[in-house]
């Protein structure tokens, strides 16, 4: 089994999880700039990327259960 399709979901959150970060700091983001997440471009897709990976993960089909 290829890695791309044994971890398919979660890279698939991965990239959604991205794309919903930074339209998140575009659209709405951090006007003062203290904000440790949404003041800057990259932490907030980051943190996208890792919130969807997570996400995707846990709707994973696991195949081993029984």
């Amino acid at each position: 089994m290829s890695f791309f399709k044994k971890y398919l979901t979660t890279l698939i959150g991965i990239l959604i999880g991205m794309l919903g970060g930074y339209l998140y700091w575009r659209f709405i983001g951090c006007k003062s700039g203290t904000c440790p997440i949404t003041s800057n471009p990259i932490h907030s897709t980051l943190y996208g990327a890792l919130m969807g990976g997570l996400v995707g993960n846990t709707i994973k089909k696991d195949e081993n259960f029984v």
